[in-house]
């Protein structure tokens, strides 16, 4: 059989289905949100309802987000908790594209990728067109690519020279792929229900939007779940726009990067976190719902791949994809918490799976009202750290359950739980136990483990914080030469030396001994240094006897002159005889200035000092100083 006659059987039958499907579309009138409007007993068919409670914000609060969508900065505190303080009032749905848009920082992304929509497009359209397959026929794209597949076999790379040639296997099972979900994506919905040209556009741009993320992102591709993404962004942004928004949902670590993958293993591991956090916060729940045979993955696995739209309100699911848009990836879990949680009455009086099941896979009309549901998700907090320490317990029974781990996986499970080699080594064998007895509870491992995570972090910046003191102590010791020369030689001192000093203390200062030095040490009186005890430490950056007087801090910004022929005194001693060994060390020596004329008058000098000090941009100790600049 050839090619030709395939496809014309196959686009006979697709024209046969799809005029009964313009038959039931015809004259159905849609709601605000573009679902038809069904009669009662269908809407437990389609699962969908259609009397929304959401609120309305007044004109006065539109103008103010219209305003500040204006002005939106993404990386600005303000704009940040003020869009959250929106969405918790509530966003208008004719302003939920544009909040959409700069909270995914769409524009942004664009501009700094060399990724390019429209040539993707024309690149993907070759391979369509030698398979005779349209993005605006999807039903006959479905049989024209499934009955390519069986006759080919698959091995497209060795042919007979046909132009088919020029599209892999690898293409032909996603464009397959891509168009039997589109059949399943929300067949209720104006722009993808029937065939209206409305509809026709619809899912021509959804086959398009997966098409490109799929060849944008070849090592994730194209995975279940991701139509239904890209259908919602479809309804509320324009089809380069949606694109760009999948792409910054699905790439961005903040959001569903841990989510989607070629082979579903991600959400795999992200659905037993979630079994372990349902431990933890409901523990009965989840011992009943073991008792029963339901496991987390038979109802979190389609939250998790559609993002809550199976919702049967649609406001709701609106609300919920803002706070997901907002914080990321812990909504999702929050989110998940909150129906678990709404429903934990019914499920308690449920025993069989039969009816425990399709109530967690088709929530009720009653639980999912947006008057219902999104207060009491507001009022649901998820913790980052939880979340994490509910994936290192996965991943330790994970290592426990396949045996020895490897030494990698001990090192990358060490250094997420603590820095400490000793503690972590008492974490493992304390596991151990918990494993082999099993008499300890999962809330006993979680608290383990999130002090392990807590201890790292604030142990870090206690000793980050404990260093820098240290070394901002040590820079502003370097003033005070006798201070140094106290902290080394103090421990040494009699008692006998400890009462002379204080009696010479009371006898006056001008009977003090001036500690002989070079020209970075010089006495500073202890009656001075009680003074400025209360007062913080100011660095020296010039030397020589009268700056570093005036650079002492005291109460009195003036040197007497009976200090500064004393000091003078000194200078003449110290350039007769050699100078000694520095008491301070060369860490905190001052670097050294030409010295002072000898024709300057002390005041004189003291200007020079306050004006070098003013150079180096060191702050003055008082009014008076800056009076004399």
């Amino acid at each position: 059989m050839s090619f030709k006659t395939m496809r014309r059987k196959t686009n006979s039958s697709a024209g046969r289905r799809s005029s009964t499907t313009r038959r039931r579309s015809e004259n159905l009138p849609f709601d605000e949100f573009g679902f038809a409007l069904t009669k009662r007993k269908d809407q437990k068919l389609h699962h969908r309802c259609h009397d929304y409670s959401f609120t309305q914000l007044n004109p006065v609060r539109v103008k103010e987000l219209c305003e500040l969508l204006s002005y939106w900065n993404g990386a600005s505190f303000i704009c940040k908790s003020q869009i959250e303080r929106f969405i918790r009032m509530g966003i208008p749905p004719s302003l939920r594209g544009r909040v959409w848009k700069c909270l995914l920082a769409i524009d942004s992304l664009r501009d700094t990728s060399d990724f390019s929509y429209q040539k993707c497009l024309l690149e993907v359209r070759v391979p369509l067109v030698d398979l005779g397959v349209s993005e605006y026929g999807i039903l006959s794209a479905i049989a024209t690519l499934s009955e390519t597949q069986n006759h080919l076999g698959l091995d497209l790379g060795e042919g007979s020279g046909t132009p088919l040639l020029r599209c892999s296997a690898d293409d032909i099972t996603v464009f397959r792929q891509i168009a039997l979900d589109l059949q399943r994506s929300f067949p209720t919905h104006r722009s993808l229900m029937g065939d209206s040209p409305e509809a026709i556009e619809g899912q021509a741009k959804l086959f398009r939007v997966l098409i490109a993320y799929a060849k944008y992102s070849p090592q994730v591709g194209y995975s279940q779940g991701m139509s239904y993404l890209a259908a919602v962004l479809l309804m509320q942004l324009g089809e380069e726009e949606a694109f760009w928004a999948l792409t910054a949902l699905l790439d961005k670590p903040k959001y569903l990067t841990e989510l989607f993958d070629f082979n579903l293993t991600r959400v795999q591991h992200q659905v037993k976190v979630f079994d372990q956090f349902l431990k933890h916060r409901k523990p009965q729940l989840s011992q009943h719902l073991e008792s029963v045979g339901v496991s987390s993955v038979h109802f979190v696995t389609p939250w998790f791949l559609t993002l809550f739209t199976s919702l049967p309100c649609w406001d709701s699911v609106l609300a919920v994809w803002d706070l997901i848009i907002l914080h990321g990836l812990s909504a999702v879990f929050r989110t998940a918490l909150t129906l678990v949680e709404l429903l934990e009455p019914r499920l308690m009086d449920l025993t069989d799976e039969g009816a425990v099941l399709p109530l967690l896979l088709r929530v009720p009309f009653d639980v999912s009202k947006y008057a219902v549901f999104i207060p009491a998700l507001w009022n649901t907090e998820v913790q980052d750290w939880e979340l994490k320490c509910m994936s290192s317990l996965v991943l330790d029974e994970s290592h426990h359950e396949g045996g020895e781990p490897s030494q990698d996986q001990k090192a990358t499970l060490s250094t997420q739980a603590s820095g400490d080699k000793e503690n972590v080594q008492e974490g493992e064998k304390t596991s151990e136990n918990e494993s082999a007895s099993g008499a300890k509870s999962v809330l006993t491992r979680v608290m383990r483990l999130a002090q392990r995570y807590l201890s790292d972090q604030r142990g870090r910046q206690r000793t980050e914080a404990q260093g820098a003191q240290t070394q901002a102590r040590s820079r502003q010791r370097s003033p005070a030469a006798t201070r140094v020369f106290r902290s080394r030689t103090g421990s040494s001192l009699t008692q006998s030396q400890i009462r002379s000093r204080r009696q010479s203390q009371h006898r006056g200062v001008a009977q003090q001994p001036v500690v002989q030095g070079n020209s970075d040490d010089v006495a500073v009186p202890d009656a001075a240094r009680r003074s400025d005890s209360s007062e913080p430490t100011l660095k020296r950056t010039s030397t020589g006897p009268l700056g570093k007087a005036a650079g002492r801090r005291s109460n009195h910004s003036l040197v007497s002159g009976k200090s500064v022929r004393l000091l003078q005194s000194s200078k003449k001693r110290r350039s007769q005889t050699p100078p000694p060994t520095s008491v301070l060390p060369p860490s905190l020596r001052a670097p050294t200035l030409p010295p002072s004329s000898s024709n300057d008058t002390p005041r004189t000098a003291l200007i020079k000092e306050l004006s070098s000090r003013h150079q180096t941009s060191f702050p003055f100790r008082n009014a008076r100083e800056s009076k004399l600049i």
